[in-house]
């Protein structure tokens, strides 16, 4: 039997280099931990897939120091109509083109290529972050101190292994992960066939507008989605008798377009069939083994949340891994982790199919419903972000499981920058007497002599402090010093980690 010290050692290996692979690299080496990421493929996978996220995930790519370098590529989307046969709008999802309290727009579109240039490439700014393409991992085998990872390194035909604390499969819908850790999928219902179409177009289309459109059309359901640069996308229901071969032939494909668009306005980028599910998995950990993103949850596109689940996921689990592996955190916090997330990723994938039935007309009234009716108007949408589901939340207390805003400091500089990837406490007077023992532990403390909007935010909901997650959801809040007390009282050295160089 081969000595378990011959293998090369790491904290975490990732499984897939997707963005949220890529993003939980970066947070990992954002918190001081040896990471390893091994990826299938030799390249970056060259056409669009998901083409949105939302301000919480550029939160978090600001929080991996990236948000800056991502910023020129993407546009902001004015947000999404729905539109019955005839043309006339039965729901209107605008979003606002001002910051949120977020700190960031509501809504952005982006070429996914250009995304994961930019996490791969943020990658190299941290020094025990190793990542290792044609790498097509076979076996995992754990026992109580570890895993064993077998692999088969595909440029060389080597059957290599290393050894890993925890390893987290970030391997999508056919997640080999969750093979190993053994985990049914929870069906909630949805599976359509849908021919996804990627144009580059040749001249300039104004008059296609940059709001996605749902045509809710019973005869042949489609979106509209405008991308960046000439990039367009269309996604056109499948029909049951239809073979998903032949609908991808350009011929037909231009049949397809041909309300839209014809060959001399655009270029096929890419025609193919996807079937668009919701479900999600009952398990997300076994022991050593971890799921996030795909491998975790499906769901229809219609709300663009599939990458924007797997970000929070990977925000949510990079900095209890971190305090486990770094600072001796109890193995439990884990626990934790489906308990938050899995609640808030359901919530968005039930309402994704409630859209989805507005689409594909059969449940308009139920869908319509979601939104808010208006007297000789569209019913108007506005999407609210889920709680987290019960975990670390402290007991009852109000805006427990929300997310905190990002302030503006006095100094210019943006709440999270200062903070980092860590603990930080809100609290409105500065005279506080755990002011400075928290600050030696290494826990930021801001207060309104940091910017006044912190004061303004704290007495416009009736508290005294805030102490926000890393991921920057609210754990806890006090109405009073005898609950601000039970606040500093959860506050450890291990909850700090640095910001981004």
């Amino acid at each position: 039997m081969q000595d378990k010290s011959a293998f090369e050692e790491f904290d975490v290996v990732i499984v897939g280099r997707g963005p949220v692979g890529a993003t939980l690299a970066n947070l990992l080496g954002l918190c001081g931990v040896r990471t390893l990421v091994l990826e299938r493929e030799a390249r970056t996978y060259h056409l669009p897939r998901a083409v949105h996220f939302d301000d919480e995930c550029m939160r978090v790519f600001q929080t991996i120091g990236l948000a800056d370098a991502i910023l020129p590529h993407v546009i902001l989307s004015p947000g999404m109509l729905f539109l019955d046969a005839a043309g006339r709008m039965l729901l209107d999802w605008s979003r606002p083109q001002t910051l949120t309290p977020m700190g960031w727009h509501l809504s952005y579109r982006f070429h996914q290529p250009d995304l994961e240039d930019v996490l791969i490439g943020g990658l190299a700014r941290w020094p025990h972050v190793t990542l290792r393409n044609r790498c097509d991992v076979f076996a995992l085998d754990q026992d109580e101190d570890s895993v064993r990872v077998r692999y088969e390194d595909l440029s060389s035909g080597k059957l290599c292994e290393v050894r890993a604390g925890y390893v987290i499969g970030c391997d999508g819908a056919r997640s080999l992960v969750r093979r190993f850790i053994g985990s049914s999928m929870d069906d909630l219902g949805f599976h359509e066939r849908w021919l996804v179409i990627d144009v580059l177009l040749k001249r300039d289309r104004d008059d296609l507008g940059d709001y996605s459109l749902q045509h809710c059309d019973p005869r042949r359901p489609a979106t509209y989605v405008r991308g960046t640069g000439t990039r367009r996308r269309w996604e056109i229901t499948v029909l049951p008798d239809e073979d998903s071969q032949a609908v991808t032939q350009p011929a037909e494909v231009w049949e397809l377009l041909s309300r839209w668009i014809g060959p001399d306005d655009a270029e096929i980028e890419r025609a193919a069939v996807y079937t668009f599910h919701s479900v999600i998995a009952q398990q997300w950990r076994n022991g050593r083994l971890l799921l996030a993103g795909d491998s975790a949850h499906q769901t229809p596109p219609f709300l663009g949340q599939g990458m924007c689940a797997g970000i929070r996921d990977v925000a949510n689990l990079a900095w209890k891994l971190g305090a486990i592996i770094r600072d001796g955190a109890a193995p439990g916090l884990l626990d934790t982790y489906q308990s938050e997330r899995l609640p808030h990723v359901r919530e968005f994938i039930e309402l994704a199919i409630r859209l989805g039935g507005v689409i594909n007309t059969k449940a308009i009234e139920a869908g319509l419903a979601a939104g808010q009716p208006r007297d000789n108007a569209p019913v108007k949408l506005e999407v609210k972000k889920p709680l987290l589901g019960p975990g670390l939340a402290l007991g009852d207390l109000p805006l427990a499981g929300h997310l905190a805003p990002q302030f503006a400091l006095n100094d210019g500089r943006r709440s999270d920058d200062l903070v980092g990837y860590s603990h930080v406490l809100f609290v409105a007077d500065a005279t506080l007497s755990s002011r400075l023992a928290l600050s030696q532990a290494g826990i930021e403390i801001l207060t309104h002599d940091d910017a006044e909007a912190i004061g303004d935010w704290l007495r416009a909901q009736g508290i005294v402090a805030a102490l926000v997650r890393p991921d920057r959801y609210i754990r806890g809040t006090a109405r009073n010093e005898s609950e601000l007390a039970r606040l500093v009282a959860v506050l450890e050295p291990s909850t700090h980690v640095p910001s981004a160089a």
